[in-house]
């Protein structure tokens, strides 16, 4: 406690004495409930994390306004043969520090994102060969065809392999590095805006980058991001005109803000869908009362949790109607044939039955991991299931905390260091196959990149040869069948909760012009500002 209150006040005190002086019409100021703890694009695969740090970096595609791939380092591509991308990269860029983008940068970040201590090792296939065919041709040769191989490279950042060189950042920085690297304290990217300091927790400052290849869209001279931890700091301060961007806004206060004359709030809805997991894979539970067994082996006891959990009390109560519950791992937009699922029912009396048929009549205790500066209302969220729980005979003993130590906690190298927890998921490829394989797929091959976020370690391998043959497959009827079975079966065991989607909800001074983005990154790179 003492830690945390300790750097409440120092983002505090950061925050007041940043706005001694008045912004200048080109600085924007933007908070977040979160930090920004590192600066290394591949430490962590968390949204608003790279959307931070999309100011700075690019990747070979990118994607508009709507969402649809466009050209990025790489101008065009082609597909010679189905196991061979070929990338034709942008000639006369520059790295911020002046360094010249070639293929060598690409062929440095392939194998860098796939390094142990990057949580971002799905962007490029593991068995990826990729050959520069010269200073701006690189192939990509894969064993098998993947008609969607750079779907998520928007976020697959490309870095100096002679400034990560030069200041021994060759290796990734993972999630629960103690010590910060170079790279987790400096930048030096393509893209619109550079770094000009880093305080991990306290401030950011990017400042735009001159020598950007595109035409910029903006009009900032910078951006100062300051983490804003509680959520009545962060409305003030935009009523106030101290920040020009909050996210996300309390829902309990988007009537209030879009009631002010200063701001007002852009909300739709968002892709992410918010779930529950279970730890599926030790004989014994880390954070638990049963010994010498795992209550979350037995499906009746994962069916028992999904059925006590009163998801329209959550949409009313703690996110006050402003989330779309979910039968599905995947928000409905993203799969067409998500109208063919139903949520299973509400009912506590049959999970206090299935408790008692597994073995568990007074039910047990379990620890539950949650963050409280990711998600909307993530930490209610917690305790809400927790009320709910304990009405079934479960006890919850909830670990909520901010989402750095958050994700060092769960992501910890050696194992996934949970029991139950809570976690959000934006498909990066905006496909079932991303959902299927990251946060489905079993993680039982160390030489695999599957299941790199299925923390509770759910493992069918029905499901992992159906979504073999999704990633293959052309044909999109028969596409969707495949995944429509994939998701059957994960429904049938129970493997996961689904909760909902929850909807965007972005604070905006009037003087700002912002794109929202479904996917819920805040892309500085298109806002104007007013004087």
């Amino acid at each position: 406690m003492r830690t945390r209150l300790t750097l409440f006040a120092l983002t505090a005190v950061s925050f007041a004495a940043s706005l001694i002086l008045p912004a200048s019409a080109q600085t924007l100021r933007y908070a977040n409930q979160g930090d920004l703890k590192s600066l290394d694009p591949y430490t962590l695969n968390e949204t608003t994390t790279l959307a931070h740090l999309g100011q700075v970096y690019e990747g070979l595609i990118a994607r508009g306004k709507d969402l649809k791939i466009i050209p990025g380092l790489a101008e065009s591509w082609e597909t010679p043969e189905p196991t061979r991308w070929r990338f034709h990269l942008r000639k006369n860029v520059k790295f911020q520090n002046g360094d010249p983008f070639t293929a060598d940068d690409v062929v440095f970040s392939a194998n860098r994102v796939r390094a142990n201590g990057s949580n971002l090792q799905t962007r490029v296939p593991k068995d990826a060969k990729v050959v520069k065919v010269d200073d701006y041709t690189v192939d990509f040769v894969l064993s098998s065809p993947n008609p969607i191989l750079n779907s998520q490279w928007d976020t697959w950042y490309i870095m100096d392999k002679k400034w990560a060189e030069a200041n021994n950042s060759v290796d990734p920085t993972p999630a629960a590095a103690t010590t910060p690297s170079f790279a987790s304290l400096h930048a030096n990217g393509t893209g619109a805006f550079s770094v000009e300091s880093h305080q991990p927790g306290v401030k950011t400052v990017f400042k735009a980058n001159p020598t950007w290849w595109r035409k910029p869209e903006h009009n900032l001279k910078e951006i100062i991001f300051t983490p804003i931890h509680s959520d009545a700091t962060r409305v003030a301060a935009l009523l106030s005109g101290e920040v020009d961007v909050i996210e996300p806004v309390p829902i309990q206060d988007i009537s209030r803000v879009n009631a002010s004359s200063n701001a007002k709030v852009l909300t739709g809805p968002e892709l992410r869908t918010i779930f529950l997991g279970m730890d599926q894979t030790r004989d014994e539970l880390l954070y638990s009362n049963v010994k010498g067994k795992n209550p979350f082996k037995d499906e009746k006891v994962r069916e028992a949790f999904y059925k006590a959990i009163d998801i329209n009390l959550i949409k009313t109560r703690v996110m006050r109607g402003l989330s779309t519950p979910s039968a599905l791992m995947i928000a409905p937009q993203l799969f067409s044939l998500s109208k063919d699922f139903t949520r299973p029912k509400f009912d506590p009396d049959a999970s206090k039955k299935l408790l008692a048929a597994a073995g568990y009549p007074n039910g047990f205790e379990v620890g539950m991991d949650c963050p409280n500066d990711r998600y909307v209302n993530d930490a209610a969220i917690c305790q809400a299931v927790v009320g709910m729980l304990a009405r079934v005979g479960v006890k919850v003993d909830l670990m909520a905390q901010p989402k750095a130590q958050y994700f060092a906690k769960v992501l910890k190298p050696g194992g996934y260091k949970t029991s139950f927890y809570l976690l959000g998921w934006t498909p990066g490829t905006l496909d079932s196959h991303n959902v299927l394989h990251d946060i489905i797929g079993c993680r039982d091959n160390p030489n695999s990149s599957r299941g790199e976020a299925n923390l509770g370690g759910y493992c069918n391998k029905k499901v992992d040869a159906l979504t073999d043959q999704i990633l293959q497959e052309t044909d999109a009827g028969k596409r969707d069948q495949l995944i429509k079975q994939a998701f059957e079966i994960v429904q049938k065991d129970y493997g996961y909760i689904p909760l909902h989607q929850q909807a965007l909800a972005w604070g905006v001074s009037n003087k700002v012009k912002l794109t929202q983005r479904a996917d819920n990154q805040v892309l500085l790179y298109w806002a104007t500002k007013k004087e």
